[in-house]
């Protein structure tokens, strides 16, 4: 299981959103370089990173930021945040982001992601698969987690993996920023369903037995590390076990 200790960012600062409500926001230090270097002095070889103004905003996009995290701490970095265009992936692939994660476009146009997919290859693109549950089914969020869209979880990853989508990155809103733990039952549907898928999961991680036998390849954990609940490298241990 690969680890992906997570930063947000907003106007240069560290944060963290309660269910991605940006009036639930906590700040944890305005230097996201130091936290990134940190992180890869604890043995990290991934970062996952969003930028939040990006998400509100593409025109604020902080992508002069994440170049900076990206050549100065040699971690490999995931990110995204409000990615609207192939414009937006093209612009964080040049300023070295290992890969891209998309979110409402692919529900929006699902053409463009499946174009993408084919011109940068599978391993440069994660789809977002951020899920609200309605009606005993997950749906798709999109706008931020502000709505529902009529896109269920596997109907959305059908379609994708056909595509040739290989990462997908899944978030239980409702346990996001919460340290409630993961939603283990979803992860493991999700696993039975589509093997074949590299799955991340995120949301809620709050002590190191949440990554107890979790049905995933790979763990986003934020909140968790800010708050000192445990470290990088301890939870580098428990999922090399």
């Amino acid at each position: 299981m690969i680890l992906y200790p997570a930063i947000d960012l907003i106007g240069g600062a560290v944060v963290r959103l309660h269910k991605g409500d940006f009036d639930q926001l906590t700040h944890y230090g305005s230097d996201p370089v130091t936290v990134a270097k940190s992180y890869a002095d604890a043995g990290a070889t991934w970062l996952h990173l969003v930028d939040l103004d990006g998400a509100k905003n593409p025109e604020h996009r902080q992508i002069d930021l994440i170049a900076t995290i990206i050549k100065n701490t040699g971690l490999k970095v995931q990110t995204g945040g409000g990615i609207r265009s192939a414009n937006d992936v093209a612009a964080l692939l040049d300023a070295g982001a290992a890969r891209v994660v998309i979110g409402s476009l692919a529900v929006r146009s699902p053409d463009v992601v499946t174009n993408l997919l084919h011109k940068y290859g599978s391993d440069k693109i994660c789809l977002a698969a951020d899920v609200v549950r309605q009606d005993k089914a997950f749906f798709i969020a999109v706008s931020g987690w502000q709505e529902a869209s009529s896109q269920t979880l596997f109907g959305f990853l059908k379609h994708f993996e056909a595509a040739g989508l290989k990462h997908v990155l899944c978030t239980d809103i409702d346990r996001d920023g919460t340290l409630q733990g993961f939603n283990r039952d979803l992860y493991a549907d999700v696993k039975v369903a589509f093997p074949q898928l590299h799955l991340q999961a995120s949301g809620g991680a709050s002590k190191l037995a949440d990554l107890d036998n979790l049905a995933a390849d790979g763990v986003i954990i934020g909140k968790a590390l800010y708050e000192g609940r445990f470290t990088v490298a301890a939870a580098l241990e428990a999922v090399a076990c």
